[in-house]
């Protein structure tokens, strides 16, 4: 429970008390439960959905997404600003590169990125309520999150006292595949929908792992948090594109 409640405060601005502040490796144990806290999200949107059923489509949409960001209180999109603006002022240079993400401020390039991918989650969520592929607000957050601790169970961490320093270095290494192997076939269970949306996620997880490895030679907390955005978008879109 105590992992669960330790991922649950990191991912979301659901309010939770700890009795007492966790040791590095209760930290670790926490990627165990990532995923749960994906398909907690994905349930209470899915659940909302519901509730909005006589509400049209595009305000569906909007409203679910900004729901969807105020769970997660733009964690990750900050993440992916900060390595939009990095990816796009380090000029290839590590060094330079993480030193901009640790940069608060945005620049243009965080902006349009931004910008970009919340209309394309838009447009791709307004496009598949109204063709009833609700569904999708389960499915997504729970794959993306379990992308997290698959990125750290398999890449370096290269933020030296980063956020996700405890994480990286005490992850359970043993269990952890057993319990992504076990989410995956979970999604995998909800025919062409979750096949599709677990082939794109694995394809954009490969495709960015390789990017980062080229630049940083490994990963850090901000890149982590834009592979998790750049995979919802994807998959959201590619459901969209794909009606399965």
């Amino acid at each position: 429970m105590t992992a669960l409640l330790i991922a649950l405060q990191f991912l979301t601005r659901i309010p939770v008390n700890l009795a007492d502040r966790p040791t590095p490796e209760q930290v670790g144990r926490s990627l165990l439960c990532y995923p749960l806290v994906g398909l907690l999200i994905g349930g209470s949107l899915f659940a909302l959905l519901q509730l909005l059923d006589s509400a049209p489509p595009m305000l569906q949409a909007a409203l679910l997404l900004a729901i969807w960001v105020g769970l997660s209180g733009g964690l990750h999109l900050d993440g992916l600003a900060d390595s939009a603006d990095a990816w796009a002022g380090g000029f290839g240079d590590k060094e330079r590169t993480l030193a901009i993400m640790q940069d608060p401020r945005s620049g243009p390039i965080a902006v349009v990125v931004l910008v970009l991918l919340l209309l394309l989650k838009f447009v791709a969520l307004a496009a598949l309520l109204e063709a009833g592929a609700g569904l999708a607000l389960l499915l997504v957050p729970w794959l993306a999150r379990a992308l997290l601790p698959l990125l750290l169970l398999t890449t370096p961490y290269v933020r030296v006292g980063g956020l996700g320093q405890a994480l990286a270095e005490h992850l359970p290494r043993r269990q952890l595949p057993w319990v992504l192997v076990a989410h995956a076939a979970a999604l995998l269970l909800f025919g062409w929908t979750g096949v599709l949306a677990v082939l794109v996620a694995a394809a954009l997880f490969v495709w960015l792992r390789r990017l980062m490895l080229q630049r940083l030679g490994g990963t850090t907390g901000d890149t982590a948090g834009a592979l998790l955005e750049l995979a919802e978008c994807g998959v959201l879109v590619a459901l969209a594109l794909v009606p399965v």
